[in-house]
């Protein structure tokens, strides 16, 4: 169950409480039942490690070692006939 901090308006006691997340905000202070407002505060909840959540981006930690991954993209077709395929292209017959 989450823990969420409030502070009142009138005594400025801040204090937690342990609500469910469907539970309503509370709205007066136990000690002196003045007006309560909710406190933005940090999460306890940490993600550790690489990975897109760390910084935005894949990391290369994360990349595959796939054969077929590490090979570098093929240039564009130089002959103009690209819908017929590879088999024509001098660059093919060489595997380069």
């Amino acid at each position: 169950m989450p823990v969420y901090e409030y502070e009142c308006k009138n005594c400025q006691q801040i204090f937690e409480v342990q609500q469910k997340i469907a539970d309503d905000p509370l709205t007066a202070c136990p000690r002196c039942h003045g007006t309560v407002r909710k406190l933005m505060s940090m999460t306890s909840f940490q993600l550790k490690g690489g990975g897109w959540y760390a910084d935005g981006y894949a990391s290369a930690a994360g990349k595959s070692s796939n054969h077929e991954t590490d090979k570098p993209a093929a240039p564009p077709c130089q002959t103009g006939n690209a819908g017929a395929g590879c088999a024509g292209c001098p660059a093919a017959a060489t595997g380069k």
